[in-house]
């Protein structure tokens, strides 16, 4: 009768390992998907300060620009997204003008439907062009 009871609670103790372990491990994962992944530099004829990080908090995924970012000096630019099939999806301007001055959007939260980021654009609508483009390392996911 002993044995049987020491069989049964080495099972349970190594039950309640394994599933801290798991535990630990999506933790750790969720935490380091939600410090973000830093893009390449923006290189491009306007867009060429600055890089751009993806985090993901609460299932929706969240672009914020360096400190360094420069708007580019164009007429129209608006934030476009480029996923790793190649679509591409043309999101809000820039910069829009406030009442002192223009007023930059340093941070988008990107639409639901939009799941992974390969490049990060900014796309003049007026002279229909790529401002610049900053791309993330194809290795790591979100």
């Amino acid at each position: 009768m002993r044995e049987g009871y020491r069989r049964g609670f080495v099972a349970e103790a190594f039950a309640a390992v394994v599933a801290i372990t798991i535990v630990a491990a999506l933790t750790s994962a969720a935490g380091a998907s939600a410090q973000g992944r830093r893009s390449t530099p923006f290189a491009g004829p306007k867009a060429n300060t600055g890089h751009v990080t993806l985090s993901g908090t609460s299932g929706s995924l969240v672009l914020t620009l360096s400190d360094d970012f420069k708007a580019p000096d164009a007429p129209d630019p608006h934030w476009q997204v480029v996923d790793s099939g190649g679509r591409v999806y043309l999101l809000q301007k820039l910069t829009v003008k406030a009442t002192l001055g223009e007023k930059m959007h340093r941070t988008i939260t990107l639409p639901a439907y939009i799941s992974d980021v390969a490049r990060v654009q900014f796309w003049c609508a007026y002279a229909e062009v790529v401002l610049g483009e900053a791309s993330f390392d194809s290795r790591s996911t979100n």
